[in-house]
């Protein structure tokens, strides 16, 4: 019997437990995949400590795997046992063996691309592909700020940035991610352990500010970016590593330059067949020919899951985490 993870109850990793569970015959529109890499994300640990609530409970976290067609259902076409396949934007479920998926949430998988990459840049990548592409165009003379620019999102998007010709700023927390941030072509690298994040992007930019800000830190870091955007530049908030952004008030767009602010997910630009085939595709593209490489920092067993998601909440990874069923 194929085994997943299951949480029955919110708390801290030692909820993740390691289950036996039935996987049925795929229904109408569906398709059974066995998993041969999952991606981990910040979400399903928001999904973990109910930060985010899951559908019910008990529940399998996880949205982003790569794996092969096992059983298709009635309805679907295009696909057919045996077909490699990834997804970044279905339903919760993923941590497991095998598992049923809808299968207009699903992508086959070009050559060239491995299945442990796939699992490492579906969720990630295809977010790295609306936030520059269309949450805000970057394009050359830009000069955008990306925080937590070592992460799984933040490695992307900066080598993606240059890719379009913009200046690339990026925050890490550490020496050594810094470096690390460097050789993908981040032009500045602001360790915010020690240096005033918004002074430095002052100073970089002459005193003008970004274009736009990728923010996915949250609370520790949100007020401060405002600080950081050009007059009429925009806050793109896409995540709350560090804790839930509060209310705050809307006026402070004006005072500080007429901003704009958006919280953009990637289930809303994917929500539709065509936006998440055209989205993957472009991923697909600048991933196989090389010019954006994906950073497997770190490997777990599946059923090690806990140990993977208190690395990522303390903070001592670097690029992307693939769990291995």
């Amino acid at each position: 019997m194929p085994h997943a993870i299951r949480i029955h109850e919110h708390g801290g990793p030692e909820v993740l437990r390691w289950e036996p569970v039935e996987v049925p015959a795929p229904g109408p529109g569906e398709l059974r995949i066995r998993h041969t890499a999952v991606g981990l994300n910040f979400i399903d640990i928001y999904y973990r400590t109910g930060l985010y609530q899951p559908p019910g409970l008990p529940f399998t976290p996880g949205s982003e795997a790569a794996g092969v067609v096992e059983e298709v259902g009635e309805g679907v076409e295009g696909f057919k046992p045996g077909d490699r396949v990834a997804y970044g934007s279905a339903s919760l479920g993923a941590y497991s063996e095998q598992r049923l998926v809808a299968a207009d949430r699903v992508v086959h998988l070009p050559d060239n691309i491995d299945d442990a990459t796939a699992a490492a840049m579906m969720l990630k990548g295809m977010t790295a592909q609306y936030l520059l592409r269309r949450t805000y165009r970057v394009e050359a003379g830009d000069t955008i700020l990306i925080h937590a620019a070592a992460g799984g999102v933040g490695k992307i998007v900066c080598q993606w940035a240059k890719l379009l010709g913009a200046r690339v700023i990026g925050t890490v927390g550490s020496d050594e991610k810094a470096e690390e941030v460097r050789q993908l072509g981040c032009d500045h690298v602001i360790v915010y352990s020690r240096e005033d994040f918004v002074a430095r992007v002052r100073e970089i930019t002459d005193g003008r500010g970004v274009d736009v800000v990728y923010d996915s830190v949250g609370a520790d870091t949100f007020m401060k970016s405002l600080d950081c955007l050009r007059p009429l530049g925009m806050m793109v908030s896409f995540g709350q590593s560090s804790g839930k952004i509060p209310p705050f008030d809307v006026g402070i767009l004006a005072q500080k330059g007429c901003l704009f602010l958006t919280r953009p997910t990637l289930f809303t630009y994917t929500a539709t067949r065509e936006d998440l085939v055209a989205t993957a595709e472009e991923l697909f593209e600048v991933v196989g020919s090389g010019k954006v490489r994906i950073d497997i920092g770190q490997r777990f067993p599946l059923k090690e899951a806990a140990a993977a998601q208190q690395a990522l909440e303390e903070r001592r990874t670097t690029g992307s985490t693939v769990l291995l069923p």
